[in-house]
């Protein structure tokens, strides 16, 4: 049966705030695949003049993870803390948005489990999310052939799929991250979350929106 609506959820995988709330997505996900079709887009938080080491472009992400995990209730990993004291571990959205396109080649109905583990391998096992040793073992982890995952990474289709992403999360105005919409049909968009959302909110907001949705169509 094709689902009537569709949940987008703009992320970036370098965003703090996104790793925060991806377990508000994920458990909402969960619980609701069945009734909507989940699509993720990654933003493009940390490309062109915005990349470079954690010292250089992002040295406040050195105390503001505390806010994050304060408001959120996540843990950032000692492994993960370890690269901010150093400060040398370069932010760049390009291979993770490349990856999450890659990825949505497979199992697109899976992109928020994806995202959701990849930010787990960020931020708490401290991995790097330039090197392509995190996302072959994820592709392990979703049942994905390592060697073509990483073959896929190099190819110029989803590079220009990621920035796609980039253009399309632009296109919808969204301008921070963590961003949620409802897509009815072609043109109507509602924005259900800008920025951190708790789950009780999320689901609330949904819920009107859908009141009305369904108003309007009956």
């Amino acid at each position: 049966m094709k689902k009537k609506y569709r949940i987008i959820y703009v992320y970036d995988a370098l965003c703090g705030w996104c790793y925060g709330f991806s377990k508000v997505i994920t458990f909402y996900f969960e619980k609701n695949q069945d009734l909507f079709e989940f699509e993720v887009l990654s933003g493009g938080m940390m490309i062109g003049e915005r990349k470079g080491t954690i010292d250089q472009i992002a040295p406040y992400i050195k105390n503001a993870y505390k806010t994050v995990e304060d408001t959120t209730g996540i843990k950032f990993g000692e492994a993960y803390l370890r690269h901010l004291e150093t400060g040398t571990m370069v932010l760049d959205s390009e291979k993770p948005a490349i990856a999450l396109s890659v990825f949505k080649s497979y199992q697109p109905d899976q992109a928020i489990p994806f995202v959701h583990d990849l930010q787990n391998a960020i931020y708490f096992d401290g991995k790097d999310p330039n090197e392509n040793e995190v996302y072959r073992y994820l592709a392990v982890n979703f049942g994905i052939d390592p060697d073509d995952f990483e073959m896929k990474l190099n190819q110029e289709t989803f590079k220009e799929a990621a920035y796609y992403d980039f253009a399309l999360a632009k296109q919808l105005q969204v301008q921070g991250y963590p961003a949620v919409l409802i897509q009815a049909n072609e043109s109507s968009f509602y924005l259900v979350a800008k920025g951190y959302t708790d789950l009780d909110t999320f689901e609330h907001r949904i819920s009107n929106i859908m009141k009305e949705l369904e108003g309007s169509n009956s």
